[in-house]
């Protein structure tokens, strides 16, 4: 299991992280949100030793993380690393080796691994000379090439079509399968929902909520209700102990106070006329992220 906890980062006057606390497990993919800038790169950057935290710490299997133990792992940042006049099969066999491939087991491998990506007839082909989409899956057969055991990957969907997304998906959920915790970050917030066990949602470098991803749409769904009469709902605006989350026409999304069961507000709804619709709403991760950020 990857732990990070506590770990704080400051750029001179700015803090980038703030006291980060969360776990990646086992066998589980877990999804890290958040806008530009609120600290999810500078994360990763620690996890893989590329930048150093102030204080807490960063631990792999309950202990701190070695080179060696680095080397086993798999990283794909979201600035593109690789060497664009290079032909892929020379680079991933180089990049293969560096995490202690021997040769003979790095060339087959790599020639498998651009054809499970699509890139099969391309394989000599120089970077340069594929289009981003494409230097996009170069750049996640480098971060798989050598079966990492935690896998760490900064917006791995950016630029990929829809066929290359349910590949690289289901190349992860293989990872996951094999035991591997896998982190990923991404602003495609439907992906994440559609991909991840878990979910870690950072704002201005703290984290504003983490756990799995039911739990999470549960928690922010709490109070929150589906209402639908005969007649338009925007007098439910003047409802005391009643927040208007969405309204169009007779139909409206609203919360609640916490503690109350909803009970009251069905029977407010009652005494105006017929009641078409009550019902719990559960939110969609994009609601999650919201009411985590607001």
């Amino acid at each position: 299991m990857l732990s990070l906890q506590r770990v704080t980062k400051r750029f001179g006057a700015v803090t980038a992280l703030d006291d980060v606390s969360f776990d990646v497990t086992p066998g589980r993919m877990t999804g890290f949100v958040g806008a530009n800038g609120a600290g999810k790169t500078t994360t990763m950057r620690i996890v893989f030793g590329v930048a150093k935290a102030d204080s807490g710490s960063v631990t792999w299997q309950g202990a701190p993380i070695t080179l060696e133990q680095r080397a086993a792992f798999g990283y794909m940042p979201e600035e593109r690393g690789l060497y664009p006049k290079m032909r892929l099969r020379d680079q991933l066999v180089f990049l293969a080796r560096l995490h202690g491939l021997e040769r003979s087991v790095a060339g087959p491998r790599a020639v498998a691994m651009l054809e499970r990506l699509g890139l099969g007839d391309r394989v000599d082909a120089t970077l340069d000379s594929l289009s981003l989409g494409n230097q996009q899956r170069v750049q996640i057969a480098a971060a798989l090439l050598h079966d990492p055991v935690l896998l760490v990957l900064d917006e791995p969907f950016s630029g990929l079509d829809p066929v290359a997304v349910d590949t690289l998906a289901a190349v992860l959920r293989e990872r996951c399968r094999a035991g591997a915790p896998v982190l990923f970050s991404s602003h495609q917030l439907d992906l994440v929902e559609r991909l991840c066990d878990d979910l870690v949602i950072i704002d201005g470098g703290r984290v504003m909520a983490a756990g799995t991803a039911d739990e999470l749409r549960r928690r922010a769904g709490t109070g929150r209700y589906r209402v639908q009469v005969d007649v338009d709902a925007g007098w439910l605006r003047d409802v005391r102990s009643v927040e208007v989350l969405d309204l169009d026409g007779t139909r409206a999304l609203v919360r609640v106070e916490d503690g109350d069961d909803g009970q009251e507000l069905l029977a407010t709804l009652l005494q105006r006329g017929p009641v078409r619709e009550f019902r719990p709403d559960v939110p969609v991760l994009a609601d999650v992220y919201r009411e985590a950020v607001r």
